[in-house]
C-alpha cells in the first residue's frame, strides 16, 4: 500500500483550538502523524507548529492539501506552508577564498545528507572553480569591488531568479551585502561566522584568539540581516581549546565548527524546522 507525505508548518497568535483544528483536518484527510512538535511562546503570545503527515494512496496531491486546509488556516490568521518534504531546497552557495564549508555542504549534498540541489556556486574570486567542476556545478565568478558591487549583487540576484532559488548560503563569504540586497533575501540567506568569547573582529581572528589565550572556539549561523553578524540565530558551537593550540591549530579547529554549524542550519532549514520569531528562530530539531 503507497503512501504520500506532507509536511506542515505554521505560526500564528496563540489561541484556544488550534492543535484541535489541525488534527481535526489531519483526521478529515485520513492523516497519519509521523513526527509533530509545537512550541507556545508565552512571552510573545506566539505558537509554532510542525507536522509530517502521511496519506494512503498516491492520488493526493499538495495542492488539495493546501485548499483543504485553507479554511483552518483563514481562521486562526496562520503564516503556514504545506509541501512534499522529499521536494530539495534548491541552494545557491556563495564562497569567497576559504572553501572548507564550501567542500563540507558538497559532501553532504553528494551523499544525501542534505535534501538540497545546488543549481550554482558564485565566488568573487575564482579559485573553486575545479571543485565546482568535479561535482558538476556551474561556477560564477563574480568580482566585488567598491565600484562594481551594485552589478555584483544585481547579477547574484538574476541568477537566483533564473534557478528559482530558494536559499543562498554564505560559506564564508566574505563581503558584506547591502542593505537592500538583505532585504532581498530576508529569511532565506544563512551565513556563518566564527563567534569568539570576547569576539575578535577584522583580520587574522584567530591569531587574536591565540594572543589572548582563548579557552572555547565557536561558530554561529544565522539569517542575513542589514545588521550585520546579528540576525536571527540558527544554530551555535565551541570546540574546547587549550594553551597547546598554535594560531594555525585554532583556525583548523575553527573551520570545523564552522562547517559542522553551517551544515547543521542548511539541514535544519531545508527540512521546514526553522521558523522565525521576531529577532529569535523557533528549531524542531
Amino acid at each position: 500500500m503507497s503512501h504520500r507525505e506532507f509536511l506542515l508548518t505554521l505560526a500564528c497568535q496563540d489561541q484556544p483550538g488550534i492543535v484541535h483544528a489541525v488534527s481535526g483536518f489531519l483526521v478529515q484527510q485520513a492523516g497519519n502523524i509521523l513526527e509533530s512538535q509545537q512550541f507556545d511562546d508565552r512571552l510573545q503570545g506566539r505558537f509554532f507548529m510542525r507536522v509530517h503527515y502521511d496519506v494512503t494512496g498516491p492520488d493526493a496531491s499538495v495542492d488539495e492539501m493546501r485548499e483543504a486546509f485553507e479554511p483552518v488556516a483563514r481562521e486562526f490568521r496562520m503564516a503556514w506552508r504545506l509541501e512534499d518534504p522529499a521536494t530539495p531546497t534548491r541552494t545557491l552557495i556563495m564562497v569567497s577564498k576559504f572553501g572548507h564549508c564550501l567542500n563540507d555542504l558538497l559532501f553532504r549534498w553528494r551523499v544525501g545528507a542534505l535534501n538540497i540541489e545546488v543549481p550554482a556556486i558564485v565566488s568573487n574570486h575564482a579559485d573553486f572553480a575545479g571543485l565546482a567542476e568535479t561535482y558538476g556545478i556551474p561556477f560564477h565568478h563574480v568580482p566585488v569591488t567598491p565600484g562594481t558591487k551594485a552589478e555584483a549583487e544585481a547579477r547574484v540576484l538574476e541568477l537566483a531568479e533564473e534557478h528559482r532559488i530558494d536559499l543562498v548560503v554564505l560559506a564564508r563569504y566574505m563581503q558584506v551585502l547591502s542593505d537592500d540586497m538583505c532585504k532581498r533575501l530576508e529569511g532565506r540567506a544563512i551565513n556563518i561566522h566564527h563567534s569568539f568569547l570576547p569576539g575578535f573582529k577584522g583580520a587574522r581572528p584567530y591569531h587574536q584568539a591565540h594572543e589572548r589565550g582563548v579557552k572555547l572556539i565557536g561558530a554561529t549561523a544565522h539569517y542575513v540581516t542589514a545588521d550585520l553578524d546579528e540576525g536571527p540565530i540558527i544554530e551555535q558551537d565551541v570546540a574546547r581549546a587549550d594553551h597547546s593550540l598554535r594560531p594555525d591549530d585554532l583556525a583548523a579547529l575553527g573551520r570545523d565548527v564552522e562547517a559542522q554549524v553551517l551544515a547543521r542550519a542548511v539541514k535544519w532549514h531545508s527540512e521546514r524546522r526553522v521558523q522565525l520569531n521576531g529577532n529569535r528562530t523557533v528549531v524542531f530539531r
